[in-house]
């Protein structure tokens, strides 16, 4: 996938992508987590992405999440979390 997308600083705990939703206060809340626990992440929100990618970064989503839903936390292309699980977030980067 060859979609830009946004990256925060922090510490490195594997490649974290995150596909979220702009207007969507769980992955505003999961960003505030992240970013509260100093995780290094990358992530998109899929509904500012330009139409033809928005169609590319779902097929990517659906690999991990098949009802797509957000947010995804995709961690070194084999791990995922799907909505927000704080117990599940702190676990994995702890």
């Amino acid at each position: 996938m060859n979609i830009k997308m946004n990256h925060i600083d922090g510490t490195n705990k594997g490649n974290v992508a995150l596909y979220a939703l702009s207007t969507c206060q769980w992955c505003m809340k999961t960003k505030a987590l992240l970013n509260q626990l100093n995780i290094e992440y990358s992530y998109i929100d899929v509904d500012l992405a330009d139409e033809k990618d928005q169609d590319e970064i779902v097929e990517e989503i659906k690999k991990y999440n098949p009802a797509c839903s957000f947010p995804t936390i995709v961690v070194d292309d084999n791990y995922s979390i799907i909505g927000f699980d704080e117990e599940k977030i702190r676990e994995r980067f702890k």
